[in-house]
């Protein structure tokens, strides 16, 4: 059964800002507690991350994953799907960060997340793992744009 999260937040930061935050994703580990490294396994011509080999605590222990990144025609979108892992069978995803009209600093997050795992989890396990999930893709990266933590 598919897991599926979606959710909008407003972050005090231009959207660019927001953009190049997600796109540093070997730096994921400084403001995502569950992520423990993030490798860049591949990259598209334009130098953004392609395939990204993650190792990540999850439910008590390590999981490895490994994600191919996409960037279609909206320059601020970022999509990504997986391409393998230990305990996911399918992820798919994407950031979307868009400007708030009359207010050039501030982006219009909007996050959407699809996973299966390969494990059976109750119910309450899984709405406890995509809770911090969730935390991390918003919360955590809310705070870390916010905070002006960013690459040039």
């Amino acid at each position: 059964m598919t897991e599926h999260a979606s959710q909008h937040v407003t972050i005090q930061a231009p959207p660019q800002r927001c953009y190049e935050t997600v796109l540093d994703v070997e730096r994921f580990s400084e403001w995502a507690p569950d992520i423990k490294e993030a490798r860049v396994l591949a990259r598209d011509e334009d130098g953004r991350p392609g395939d990204v080999a993650f190792r990540a605590a999850a439910m008590g222990r390590s999981s490895s994953y490994t994600l191919r990144y996409t960037y279609g025609s909206n320059p601020l979108r970022i999509s990504w799907r997986l391409v393998e892992g230990d305990v996911i069978s399918r992820m798919t995803g994407d950031y979307e960060f868009m400007a708030v009209e009359g207010d050039p600093d501030s982006t219009l997050l909007a996050y959407d997340l699809d996973v299966d795992l390969l494990v059976r989890l109750p119910g309450f396990v899984k709405r406890r793992l995509e809770a911090k999930i969730v935390h991390a893709a918003i919360d955590d990266l809310k705070v870390r744009v916010e905070a002006g933590t960013h690459t040039t």
